[in-house]
């Protein structure tokens, strides 16, 4: 079982039913639909297929609809503009633009920006400077030029933008997400904690989020947003606009350890194997910047373009699971991410520290009895996910008797997750079904000791407070 998770964007090249068994049984553990792209039907659909996928090989699929958030773009263009160092160009909203004249999807971009505030364009490959205001035209001059093709995204660096975090399209997405059932809605262009908490107070229990952190304000107030979120994206395609290239690097490492010591699944995502969109082998680069990730400490790695519309999907998938098994059995994640080492450990947030000290009991003693696995009893995953935060260096068995649970554990590093229906939900019948669970999957024998954590009372989420050693 590889323990990094691999998540799959699905897009024209990866909708078919046929395509989308394929993934998973290539070792897909969550789909993601991005709701900037695509018709609803289409996702409707393909949320279908991925359903029977997982049925027909026994294996839990989540689901994540990627939400677009208040994305700024060019407007369409009759033809691409080729834009020139030192030439003068307007930008307008695109129903008022005239001829000339560069639209726009944000109407209040002129309200937003003022002289000697920088614009880029298409990933930063164009960069433009504010030189004054008109109404709602805003003139600029070109920093660094290029050709600028329709629907480019827009970028405004150190920027904070009056725009809700949500637009109407993200609440009728969010609607249909909801209704079909999905495990996690990534919230885009996350600014700050209260962006996070409308959104979970719109969700509820029905799904649980994901804060994508590609602002520079994000990144400012992570450990405000880690408490507030269930989940969090290191996006970096955005990110690497809105900050610097040269520190991307480390942003994306302090993101992966303030979400592991919050306890909160992180993905690292953009980019991973972007030359596979052509080529069927990824760079030496790109292996090791997905080695990197995995080294840091990040719960699950995900393909964008590389499976949505690549030309190879199921090869990238492949890509990403031998660069991952490299990983794990050298061995050099035995001794675990840096974070462990740190001497914050013992003041670490997420979670209380009764539980904090339950999970971290749990896996000291795997070391001290040898223990093959680890099963945790969970309703709502909270348990496995701290116990996973620990980075064990044996597979966790994450019992629960929620679907929705098991699907979303998926996500969990180093989980695997145990569906227990038609049980009794006591201490004892759980137990029991864990233990064979480890039994039967061949990973221990007969008479080993293993950890089993829960929280009781069982219906009572985040009560970690039991550890307890079994045998098999």
């Amino acid at each position: 079982m590889l323990r990094t998770k691999i998540i799959c964007t699905l897009g024209p090249a990866s909708t078919s039913p046929d395509a989308i068994l394929e993934l998973v049984q290539g070792g897909m553990n969550l789909a993601r639909l991005n709701m900037s792209h695509g018709v609803r039907e289409d996702h409707r659909a393909a949320i279908g297929f991925i359903r029977d996928a997982a049925a027909q090989v026994g294996q839990p699929v989540g689901i994540i609809v990627d939400l677009s958030g208040p994305k700024i773009r060019v407007g369409e263009l009759g033809a691409s503009i080729e834009l020139k160092k030192g030439e003068a160009v307007v930008v307008a909203p695109y129903d008022k633009v005239q001829p000339g004249e560069i639209p726009c999807s944000y109407r209040l971009l002129s309200r937003e920006l003022q002289p000697g505030d920088t614009l880029l364009l298409d990933d930063g490959l164009l960069e433009l400077r504010c030189v004054g205001i008109e109404g709602d035209r805003t003139e600029l001059e070109v920093v660094r030029g290029g050709l600028l093709k329709a629907r480019k995204g827009i970028n405004l660096p150190g920027i904070t933008l009056t725009a809700p975090s949500l637009t109407e399209k993200d609440l009728s997405d969010l609607e249909f997400a909801l209704e079909e059932g999905v495990e996690y809605v990534a919230l885009s262009f996350v600014r700050g904690p209260e962006d996070v908490i409308d959104i979970k107070k719109r969700v509820g229990d029905q799904a649980l989020v994901i804060a994508k952190i590609e602002k520079a304000e994000a990144l400012r107030a992570i450990e405000e947003i880690l408490p507030e979120t269930d989940a969090v994206m290191v996006a970096r395609g955005d990110l690497g606009v809105e900050l610097p290239f040269e520190r991307v690097p480390l942003a994306q490492k302090r993101i992966v350890e303030m979400a592991n010591l919050y306890a909160r699944p992180v993905i690292t995502a953009t980019q991973m194997l972007e030359s596979m969109l052509e080529h069927a082998r990824p760079t030496r680069a790109e292996a090791s910047d997905v080695a990197n990730a995995i080294l840091d400490g990040t719960d699950a790695l995900m393909l964008s373009g590389e499976t949505a519309v690549g030309r190879y999907p199921r090869e990238a998938l492949e890509a990403l699971i031998n660069i991952g098994t490299e990983i794990e059995r050298s061995g050099f994640l035995v001794r675990g991410p840096q974070y462990l080492t740190h001497p914050g450990m013992d003041s670490r947030g997420g979670a209380s520290s009764q539980e904090h000290a339950v999970s971290a009991a749990t896996v000291d003693a795997v070391r001290r009895v040898n223990a093959p696995a680890i099963v945790v009893i969970t309703r709502s995953g909270f348990s496995a996910r701290l116990v996973s935060s620990y980075r064990p260096s044996v597979p966790v068995f994450a019992v629960t008797t929620d679907r929705a649970t098991y699907r979303q554990l998926s996500m969990v590093w180093g989980v695997q997750p145990v569906l227990a229906e038609n049980i009794e939900v006591s201490y004892n019948s759980l137990t029991a079904f864990g233990l064979e669970s480890v039994l039967s999957s061949g990973v221990g024998e007969a008479g080993a000791v293993i950890p089993v954590t829960a929280g009781y009372p069982f219906h009572q989420s985040g009560s970690t407070n039991t550890m307890r050693l079994e045998h098999l």
